[in-house]
């Protein structure tokens, strides 16, 4: 094989979804950089590969591992690099060591398999050309929400992993944020002997999640609608956001206002702020008339 390092795709959960190429590369590489030593021995294993070339590489000690892998490219050796499933860094380690072995001006050779991201969106028949991959959200309530807030307007599906001790409280953030009347698919265990895949409107996630215990288990690729671009606002919608306005500051008003309606909080948002420049203008236009 080329002295270079080859970034392996590998299963996400059945075994069998993986390329020929890559047990190709995994069978003829001279050493196998792995996130976790004894997940890739139990594949390796399976396949019936040696495993006795396997160095540990993962988010601890990728800069200094990274080093060593480039001196070996530099010897004429062939390292294979593999994630704990799926492929490596997207969502996983493996950006910092690419990078270093790039600026070495060694070959880094991508070796396509696996992708959960890619797998949910295939089965969730969400139509549009374009999506967002955003991966994992930040754990804390409060960046999770302003990092949403940040998407609500994108009008095409957005791409989510969560963890299973989060979900919940994601959706829930989700539906606030985005509003509920999006659509949600939600994959948990893609390819695995519990695999689900739950399409639901945004706002009706969080029951079917806390109805049953064992929906929450497991890894998700969370999908979410893109927001609506040609449909106005309801009458019941606008009407609900006057009465906010005339009790609360804009902004509180119009989150509280898409949280009741589902609606889209920037036209919720949008059409506050006219309403307030309407209010504006005409008590200018009476103070006018009085003087």
């Amino acid at each position: 094989m080329e002295a270079a390092l080859y970034v392996v795709a590998t299963p996400i959960g059945n075994l069998r979804d993986i390329t020929l190429r890559a047990l190709d590369v995994l069978a003829l590489a001279d050493v196998i950089a792995a996130e976790d030593t004894r997940n890739t021995r139990f594949l390796l294993t399976h396949y019936q590969i040696n495993a006795s070339r396997l160095i540990a590489v993962h988010q601890h000690n990728e800069r200094g591992a990274a080093e060593k892998i480039i001196a070996r490219l530099q010897g004429g050796q062939s390292v294979a690099f593999v994630s704990d499933a799926g492929t490596p860094g997207v969502s996983d380690p493996g950006a910092l060591l690419v990078q270093a072995v790039r600026a070495a001006g060694l070959r880094v050779i991508p070796i396509p398999g696996a992708n959960a991201a890619i797998a949910a969106l295939s089965a969730a028949g969400m139509s549009g050309q374009h999506f967002l991959f955003y991966g994992f959200l930040p754990n804390k309530t409060a960046a999770r929400r302003a990092a949403l807030q940040t998407l609500s307007n994108y009008p095409f599906p957005l791409v989510f992993y969560e963890a299973p001790h989060r979900i919940v409280a994601c959706v829930s953030d989700m539906c606030g944020e985005l509003g509920g009347d999006r659509q949600v698919v939600l994959a948990r265990e893609i390819s695995k002997m519990f695999e689900t895949i739950h399409a639901c409107a945004l706002q009706d996630a969080e029951t079917w999640l806390l109805s049953d215990s064992d929906q929450q288990r497991g890894e998700f690729v969370v999908l979410v609608s893109g927001a609506r671009t040609d449909q106005g606002l309801s009458a019941d919608t606008l009407k609900t956001l006057t009465q906010l306005l005339d009790e609360l500051p804009l902004k509180q008003a119009v989150q509280l206002a898409a949280r009741i309606s589902g609606a889209g909080r920037n036209e919720l948002y949008q059409f506050a702020l006219q309403m307030k420049k309407q209010k504006h203008e005409d008590g200018d236009s009476q103070r006018s008339e009085q003087t």
